[in-house]
């Protein structure tokens, strides 16, 4: 019931949830070099459309970690295409939310000393690079073949003669129906210009823009497996090819947002199953599990302290959460080191391991994944609201 009358409160909005996410990632980008990954997921499909939800995070360059969330969007598609998309302006279409999420990230960590937004295919639109924020870079997978300033040559050619520049092995983790192996790569570079495509567009938009290109594939890769092919638009300096080697690993870093989805998701809090037909307070439950799941993201990536600058148990938990979790250490360690917990009070590692032996870990084999924390971390959440309403008894 309490739950219920929170989601239908009109004076709780999805835009104050994300927007007090947000105030707090801001705090975090101070400084720092900081990834904006975004991409879009489904919350729930059928007859050819569904509901849709477009995420952007802030990343740690340095290490990887997430920082926090910069914004939210959610989306209605209906099935088929609606007459006249490609001649409207792109504000009017779905793919704007590209351009808003990289104007958001600029606004967000715009204390930040560098700032890189990176998409995939999807978005590989002509107006996100004419129309990029400034002090932001840009870092796209190509998703079309596009005409060339210089000559009028294409895109996919000009990589395909571009020279081999370097070679390098590149691990890649297991994923679904896929095993963890060694790829051999070739990297090569260049710096182009990108011509306007033949369309209507906003009075003002530049007729061509330079962009770095990266192009990243693999050699020989074993029978019956697709060969890893990434062709990368940045606007990120690319004069070498220890520099085009840096940009592929930023790419990288997208995996990122994949293992937030699949927290929010399935294997988590199973946004998917939700079945509430009113689309407000439907919204509003899924933005609360979606700031939760960062947070159990950042409780993952903070479990082994890094070699890193050390992260605060604040990224995640309030400060008056503390005493909290130190009860609970206590209670959870053993008499041997191996069952105690190894990192200083007051760090996100040192939540980390009780969140981790909360969930089901028993500090000997492995590494905790997301479902372990996020197990630990609603029990973090139920002994709060107990500890709560038994102070709210006691001062009655």
């Amino acid at each position: 019931m309490r739950i219920t009358r929170f989601l239908r409160n009109p004076s709780v909005t999805v835009g104050e949830m994300l927007s007090e996410a947000a105030a707090l990632t801001a705090r975090r980008c101070a400084g720092r070099d900081v990834l904006v990954i975004q991409d879009t997921t489904v919350i729930r499909s059928g007859g050819g459309g569904g509901d849709y939800l477009h995420v952007a995070v802030a990343v740690d360059e340095a290490d990887g970690a997430i920082l926090g969330l910069v914004d939210g969007q959610f989306l209605q598609r209906s099935s088929g295409r609606t007459a006249g998309r490609r001649a409207a302006p792109v504000e009017e279409k779905e793919s704007f939310r590209w351009l808003e999420s990289a104007e958001q990230a600029a606004s967000v960590c715009a204390g930040a000393g560098r700032i890189t937004v990176i998409a995939d295919r999807e978005g590989d639109i002509y107006e996100a690079f004419a129309l990029r924020p400034d002090h932001a870079d840009l870092l796209v997978r190509a998703g079309q073949d596009r005409s060339l300033g210089e000559d009028g040559g294409r895109l996919f050619a000009a990589l395909d003669a571009l020279p081999e520049a370097a070679q390098a092995d590149l691990d890649l983790p297991a994923g679904p129906g896929r095993r963890a192996r060694t790829a051999r790569l070739a990297v090569r570079f260049a710096k182009r210009t990108l011509a306007r495509p033949n369309r209507s567009f906003r009075a003002g938009l530049p007729d061509m823009v330079e962009m770095q290109l990266v192009d990243v594939r693999e050699i020989a890769p074993p029978d019956g497996v697709p060969p890893i092919h990434w062709r990368l638009l940045t606007t990120r300096q690319v004069a070498d090819a220890g520099e085009a080697w840096a940009v592929v690993e930023l790419y990288r870093r997208r995996w990122a947002i994949e293992q937030l989805f699949r927290t929010l998701k399935t294997q988590g809090f199973d946004i998917e199953g939700v079945r509430i037909e009113d689309p407000q307070p439907r919204d509003k439950l899924v933005t609360a599990a979606l700031i939760a799941a960062v947070a159990v993201q950042q409780l993952v990536h903070g479990r082994d302290g890094g070699p890193g600058p050390l992260r605060l148990c604040t990224d995640v938990f309030q400060s008056e959460d503390i005493p909290l979790l130190e009860a609970y250490c206590a209670k959870l360690e053993g008499k041997t080191e191996r069952q105690k917990n190894p990192h200083p009070k007051g760090s996100l590692a040192y939540a980390a391991w009780v969140c981790a032996r909360l969930g089901g870990w028993t500090g000997y084999y492995g590494k905790p994944g997301p479902v372990v924390m996020l197990n630990g971390w609603l029990e973090i959440q139920a002994a709060k609201r107990a500890v709560q309403t038994l102070g709210s008894f006691l001062n009655v």
